[in-house]
């Protein structure tokens, strides 16, 4: 039995061979390519002269972990059920702790809240009184208008925000994210 390569003719061998080693040169070709660029690795990187760069101070984890255990004990020594979210300046999450029995709602409400506490540098039950000359504020999506949140600063400049979610008061969940951002000194 002749192979399907031997049924055509010569001049179709000749093209498919040819096409063949096309396909095994590009192959090696591109590998060679890919892993033969030493010079663009010894490039200097590009340093920027300060201008247009600015610096900012951010919560540690070890910091965050600490308000959160901190908001969530002074929760418990009343008796409250409730979540405890520290999010960094830019709004994402470090760390969040679920209370034993607090209620499904009381997680993604406690990240809400610091969120908003950090985005306007203050606390939410003062930012629930500007709804009032401003209630479009409140269609920010991923914000939470009641109380329960409060910012952390470092020389006046927010550096994370604690939302605290889930006592029966938004004044309790504010109690107890105040008692978290003490706790850091």
């Amino acid at each position: 039995m002749k192979s399907a390569l031997g049924k055509l003719s010569v001049r179709s061998r000749v093209l498919v061979g040819a096409a063949g080693a096309a396909v095994v040169a590009a192959g090696t070709f591109g590998a060679v390519t890919a892993t033969a660029s030493p010079a663009a690795e010894r490039q200097a990187p590009v340093s920027v002269a300060g201008n247009g760069v600015t610096e900012s101070s951010h919560l540690s984890v070890d910091a965050a972990t600490r308000a959160a255990q901190a908001a969530l004990a002074a929760a418990k020594k009343e008796g409250q059920k409730v979540s405890v979210a520290v999010v960094d300046r830019n709004g994402n999450t470090l760390v969040t702790l679920r209370g034993d029995g607090a209620g499904p709602q009381s997680y993604e409400s406690a990240v809400r809240k610091g969120f908003t506490a950090v985005s306007w540098n203050a606390p939410t039950s003062e930012l629930v009184k500007r709804l009032q000359s401003a209630p479009n504020l409140k269609d920010i999506p991923g914000t939470l208008f009641l109380p329960g949140g409060t910012p952390v600063q470092v020389k006046g400049a927010p550096v994370a925000g604690i939302g605290v979610a889930g006592a029966p008061s938004g004044d309790l969940d504010e109690k107890f994210a105040k008692a978290g951002a003490a706790a850091l000194g």
